[in-house]
Order: structure tokens, then sequence, then C-alpha cells
């Protein structure tokens, strides 16, 4: 390990721990603190720090949390100053405590134990690796007592016992140093009770269904306990439902309801998800008899009464993020916007499928992807973001490949999207379009498409009629001004058209927007569809079991694996996906022998159909290779890769992992390489082959033909979909009326409209846009966002606060 950070690496780069612990230091201090420390930087005529930026940074005292260390700090790094400046900075300044938060601690924990879920009797393995100047030791603890003879960085119990069950936790010590690794929970399934029938599997075999729930009838006061248990790593997560409608507070394994009463009785079933699937239990009834009541009656009248509730049999998304045009201005904000629905749609259990940079031929495939996994009673959403017209109340979606200028013939028309959705038979159709509406003067087609009449579909506009959609200008991620919104509502449970409703009135408080972009919303929706509602599935549930596979196709990540060189080192190769056609590859070293000075490992040789840039692999930050949204939720201390556009990608991924190092008795620091071959198939989205550019029996092979999704024809609204405009206070009279509001921009005034239709709109972006600077690291202002999902448990948080006091943990 060395002794400090790469002195070359800029300040703006620098890890967000790091930068806090930084700006704690020296805010707190009032000799050596940020003021003597912008004096120093202030006579360096590089990066010159003026009165007007030091009284700035004073006045971050006024806010709460803020910090005039991290203020002068962010204001070095826009002027170019690295690690290796400021360090000098510190020296001179003569702050040893703020100089020592700039040298890596003399341990890190590489690899943390994962919680998982085993049936008794099985071999449970637990492993926590570390690094320090000097050998390591390891001493593993379940709740505060010791695991006796547990020093090895691997805990092994075998065969597991029932009593094995509970809460681990390894200490690692490096001379005077050390650190604890994260809690890892152990569930151990009863094998007894192991459901003896067919079970159901994940693709990748990781989530398997071994614990059915089962019937029972009961008195009113006793108590109700119901179990299911499935295995798998990470521990799977539960949620107990009655009658189709979850059940607040009951997300465990077991569910005891004590002294139950009538009306708590019904049908019972338990929704288990892992990282990317999600299976149901058996339906069970539980009849519960009132005692009390003459002649004993019946439960038939009371299960057969039960209110209904609305629910769908699955809920599907497609998110598509265009931002890397070829031949029209580029765009900032999709990215952003496609990755924090994604998190929040998930939230509400649907199945997602998020893609940025999409060609024609792509979305196209994309789209029939879409629609094959749609059936009856499926609530359906599509969102778009990027360029995009509207002609004769048609919008159409425009490809990063469109020409310059475009047509319909090149584009892809909503409303045929949505003709070929009616045809599945959805209960409930959502279009969220982040697109301009300006009408495409290239493009004189008046075709006619025909819609069923379904009081089920739902457009949130992000603009008006021939009006332009905007991105915020800030100099961080933001969001586009319609899910800077979106995202603060979206999961309220509410009706749909009620959620954006109040979106429009959210964004119509912000003067930025007003008269430039107002939301408006096309309903015929007639039931209260929420998108909160339950998923119960149908009649068909092997349809939905197939359509489930297929999902899952476009969300199988390779699995970590170690690779051990004849050197003697070993190197670990993580995937983590930051989108479904985006796949971060990370390496870092393990174990190397103690004579060897120097090691690195690096990946190289990609398919060219990946298009990567050399410049951009195996970094030393996510953020220097574009991972930004990302890089809190990876591992530290590793080389990172981006590869993006997955689905082009014709073969399996096939690349070289390349290892060099050095050795101290070596006479030249010449290093000595050693290669493997890595296969990891096809990750992700490439498993669908949407590079393909026609498929046989493709719902969008009819590309010019009437009601085709590329060449599609005039909708004129009928009286189902009635407009009303309203602007200020008005409430809405009736959801099936058109909403528009007016909003605005957070930082600055409207900058950049996302859309047009080649070159007639073209000028005008290029006097409006504005070109965002995206900003990383821990001195970035990027907004609050759900990063990977890191697991954690009420007993797990519990079990926290009575432990050691010393215990280092992971954030969460």
């Amino acid at each position: 390990m060395s002794d400090s950070l790469d002195r070359s690496t800029k300040i703006n780069l620098l890890k967000e721990p790091v930068v806090k612990r930084l700006c704690e230091v020296l805010d707190k201090s009032s000799t050596k603190g940020w003021r003597k420390l912008g004096e120093i930087v202030g006579s360096d005529r590089r990066f010159k720090v003026s009165s007007d930026d030091m009284e700035m940074c004073s006045l971050k005292v006024l806010e709460l949390e803020g910090s005039p260390s991290l203020m002068l700090l962010r204001l070095m790094g826009e002027r170019g100053c690295t690690t290796g400046h400021l360090m000098d900075y510190l020296q001179t300044l003569g702050n040893s405590e703020a100089l020592q938060c700039l040298k890596p601690p003399a341990l890190q924990i590489l690899i943390q134990p994962q919680s998982v879920a085993i049936i008794c009797g099985h071999n449970l393995r637990l492993s926590c690796h570390g690094v320090g100047k000097s050998p390591v030791q390891y001493q593993w603890f379940k709740s505060k007592e010791e695991v006796p003879n547990s020093f090895s960085p691997d805990l092994v119990i075998s065969p597991v016992q029932l009593k094995d069950a509970g809460f681990y936790i390894c200490r690692v010590n490096c001379g005077d140093a050390f650190e604890f690794s994260q809690w890892a929970q152990v569930d151990v399934l009863n094998a007894d009770m192991c459901y003896a029938g067919q079970s159901y599997h994940s693709l990748d075999g990781r989530l398997k269904l071994v614990i059915q729930p089962q019937s029972q009838q009961l008195h009113v006061g006793e108590d109700l306990l119901l179990e299911c248990g499935a295995v798998g790593r990470p521990i799977p997560r539960y949620q107990w439902h009655r009658n189709g409608v979850p059940i607040p507070n009951a997300t465990k394994r077991k569910l005891t309801i004590a002294h139950v009463m009538q009306e708590q009785q019904g049908r019972y079933r338990c929704e288990i998800s892992g990282t990317s699937e999600r299976m149901w239990t058996n339906e069970v009834d539980v009849v519960i008899d009132d005692i009390y009541a003459i002649g004993g009656g019946s439960n038939e009248f009371f299960l057969n009464n039960i209110p209904e509730q609305l629910y769908a049999t699955d809920k599907v998304a497609l998110l598509i993020g265009n931002l890397s045009y070829q031949n029209h201005p580029q765009l900032k904000a999709p990215m952003v916007d496609v990755y924090d629905l994604t998190n929040l749609l998930r939230q509400l259990n649907f199945k997602v499928v998020s893609l940025l940079d999409l060609t024609e031929s792509e979305m196209r495939n994309a789209v029939d992807e879409f629609l094959l996994l749609l059936h009856k009673g499926v609530y359906g959403l599509l969102y778009y973001a990027g360029h995009g017209y509207e002609n004769y109340g048609n919008s159409f979606m425009v490809p990063v490949d469109a020409p310059n200028p475009y047509r319909s013939a090149n584009c892809l028309c909503v409303q045929s999207i949505l003709k070929l959705m009616q045809e599945k038979e959805t209960d409930l159709n959502v279009f969220l379009l982040d697109m301009c509406r300006k009408r495409n003067i290239h493009d004189d087609s008046t075709p006619n498409i025909v819609l069923r009449v379904t009081a089920n579909i739902v457009f949130g506009y992000a603009t008006c009629q021939d009006a332009e959609a905007f991105e915020l200008s800030s100099t961080g991620f933001t969001n586009g001004v319609f899910v800077k919104f979106l995202k603060k509502r979206l999961l309220d449970d509410e009706k749909i058209t009620v959620v954006l409703d109040r979106v429009a009135e959210d964004m119509g408080q912000f003067d930025a927007t007003k008269g430039k972009q107002a939301l408006e919303i096309r309903s015929s929706l007639s039931e209260r569809r929420a998108l909160t509602d339950p998923i119960l599935p149908g009649d068909s549930a092997d349809l939905a079991q197939a359509h489930s596979r297929q999902w899952a196709k476009a969300h199988e990540l390779p699995e970590s694996m170690c690779l051990n060189f004849d050197c003697g080192a070993q190197i670990k190769l993580g995937f983590a996906a930051e989108f479904s056609n985006v796949l971060v590859i990370y390496t870092h070293i393990v174990k190397k022998p103690t004579d060897m000075s120097f090691c690195q490992a690096h990946v190289t040789d990609f398919s060219q159909d990946l298009d990567v840039d050399p410049k951009l692999m195996n970094r030393e930050t996510p953020e220097e290779t574009g991972i930004y949204l990302l890089s809190s939720s990876l591992p530290q201390h590793c080389l990172y890769t981006r590869l993006s556009s997955l689905q082009k990608l014709r073969e399996e991924l096939v690349f070289t992992v390349c290892l060099q190092g050095t050795f101290t008795a070596m006479d030249d620091d010449h290093p000595i390489h050693w290669t493997k071959s890595v296969n990891i198939g096809k990750p992700l989205i490439a498993r669908l082959d949407l590079h393909r550019a026609m498929r046989r029996n493709s719902c969008l092979q009819t590309c010019l033909m009437p009601h085709s999704p590329s060449h599609s024809p005039c909708h004129s609204p009928g009286p189902e979909h009635r407009h009303h405009l309203y602007h200020g206070s008005h409430q809405a009279q009736d959801y099936n009326r058109l909403f528009p509001q007016h909003r605005y921009l957070d930082i600055g005034d409207p900058q950049g409209a996302v859309g047009g239709c080649g070159d007639f709109y073209c000028d005008n972006l290029s006097q409006c846009r504005y070109e965002p600077t995206y900003s990383s690291g821990g001195l970035s202002s990027s907004p609050g966002r759900l990063s990977i999902p890191i697991e954690t448990t009420d007993d797990i948080e519990e079990l926290q606060t009575v432990f050691i006091n010393s215990l280092q943990l992971q954030p969460q």
C-alpha cells in the first residue's frame, strides 16, 4: 500500500469520505483551518483565491450543515488543484491532522461478508479479506461473542445448524490498527419444513423457494403463524399480502398476528424478492371462526364479499434515454432522469428495463421486447427522454442515429405503440414523454391510427403541444424539468392522474419556466388505477412466469470471480449494472506475494462492437471512466471500466485480464505481465440481441405500413380525450381532461430544449441550449439518489446500537 493518494489526482475526484473528514478538521481549527489555507492558496498564482471567494466561503456557516472548507475545496478543484498541491499547502499550514486525512488507512477491508439464507445441513461460508502494511489477523464474532477458532478470512461452518442463525461480523487487525467488517445475517431454514414439491429457481440459481405457507383454521383470539422461506445470497426480502394487499410491516419470513379477529381472515401469500427477481408463494386460506356465533355460521360469505382492491397482474416499465445524438445536439439530463426513475419504479415492484442511446432498429426491438412482457391485466409504462416532435396529434421519438432532417420513417410513433399495447389487454397504459412537441415541417405524412376506446390510457407530456421541454442548468448532475418534480410524487399512493396533476401544480410554482414549458395530461382513465397498486398474478400464471424469465434475461449480471495467477497473486473481478445496457467492471488485488513490490490488474481486448475508448478504461476512480451515478455504491481501491451500448454486442463478451507486477529482487523496474482470458457470456440486455435489424414476426416490422410505430398516422382525440387548460391554483375538475401547468428551473433560466426536428430546430437549440458540466466525486453537488440497494434489516440496525462503540460499519 502506498503512503498517500496519487498526487496527480484532481481534488474534485477525491472520495466523499475523505473530503468529509478533511472538511471536519479544517472547519473546527481556528488557527490552522480553512481561512489560513485560503490565504496560502491565495498567494499562489496558479489557484489564486480572492477575498470575494473567501467571503463566499464564510457565508456557508449560515447554512444548515454548511461547510466553508468544502466551498474552498470546490473552488480549488474547479481551478485545477491536485492532491499533490493540496498536500503541499497543508504541509505549509502545519496541520498534520488534515494531512493525515489524505493518507489511506493502515488497514482496508476489500471483501465484505454477505448475508445469506441457507438450508440446515448445508455448508456455510462467510468471507472477509483485508490488506494492510503488515500481515493481518482475523477474529469472527456472532453477535457479541467470539466464534471459537475463527482466525481465518473465511468462516466455514459445516454442516450449518439452526442454532447457527444470527448476525456475524469480523474484526481485522493489522498491528495496532483494526477495522470491523459490515454485518452479515445468516438465516438457517429448517430442512424438515422444506417444500417437497416443485421449487422455483431463478435463472442463475441464486434464489430458491423451499418453504410454503400452509392453510389454517383458527378461532377468534388465537395466534396466527404463517411461515415461508427461500434460500439465496443476498438474503431474500419478504412482503406478506392479504387478499392482494400488502400487509404493513409484514416483511419477515414468519408472519405472526396475535389474537386474530374475524376481519383478519382471507387469502394470504408472500412475495419473495432477490436482487433482480421476484416470486410468490402459494396462496393459502386463513379461516377464523367466531366461537360466540350461534350456529357457527359460514365464512364463505365473508371471503366472497371482500371489498374490491384494484391490482395488476404484473408491472412492466421501459425507460429510454437518448442523449448522444450523431446528427443533432447532445443532451445531458436523460441519463440522470432514467436512473432516478428506474430506482423509484423498482420500489413500486415494476420490472424495469432502462436503456441509453438507442438507434432506430434498437429502439424498435426494445419496444418489441417490452410488448412481449405484457399480457392481460398488466400495468405498462413507457418513459422516453430525448429529442422528439409532434405532428397532427402523433408523438414521435427520435433515435440517436436519426438523419438531419428526420421524418416519421426514421422515428417511432408513440400512438402506434399504444395500439399494440391495447392488443395485449393491459389494465393500465402510461406514457411519460419528456421531449419537445414542436411541429416537424419536414414531415408531411398524415396517416390515421384507429385506437380502441379503452378507459385505461394516461399520457403525461413534459410540455404542451408545439412547445419545447428543457433541461436544468447546473454544474452537477441534474434532472430535466419534468423528472425533477415527477420523482417527488411518483411514490404517492394516489390515482396516477392525481399524481401527475400534483406534479403540474408543483411545476407551476417555479417561475423560470412559466410561459415556456407546461405539463400536459391526457387521460381516459375511469378507475382509480395507481402505480402503487399491488400485484396479484391472474389465471395465466405460466405466462407470467415465462415473461418474468424473459425480463430476467436482460438483468443477469456475471458472477464475481477470483483469478489466480502463476506468480501467486489473486485478483477479484466484479461487475455492476448502471443501466440495462451499461456494465461496470472493476478489478482489485486480493492477494499478492510478499516479495512483489508493485501489482496492478487491468482489463483489455474488448469486442469492437462496444467501441470502448482505451483512455477511459481501468481508471482509479469511477468518475474518470464516466461512472457517475453508481460511484458511491462501488468498492473502493479498484480499477474501473464502463462498457456502454451492450445492445450492440453480437457475440459473447470475451476480454483479457492483464496482471503486471515487479519484484523487489528485480534489477530493473520493467514490470512482468501475466494474462488470463475471461468469457462472461452476453451480460444484461446483450442477451436479447437488440442489434438485429429486423425480427421475424416482429410487431415493428411494418415500419412503412399503417399502424406501425415508425409510420404513424394522425390520432384525432375523441370525447374520451377532452382538453382543458388551467393555470395557477385552479383545481382539476375531471381527470379525463388536459392539465398543463407552468414549471421552472432550479438553477438559472431554462437553457436547453429537449427535442427538435432536424435542421429547422437546431439553430434554436444552438442559441438557447445549456451544456451542463458534470462534476463528480466527493465535491459534486449531485442530488440525493437511490443507488444499488445495500441490504439492511431492523435487526442489524438494533444490533449495531448495542455492540462495541468502536465498531466501524460500512455506510448503508
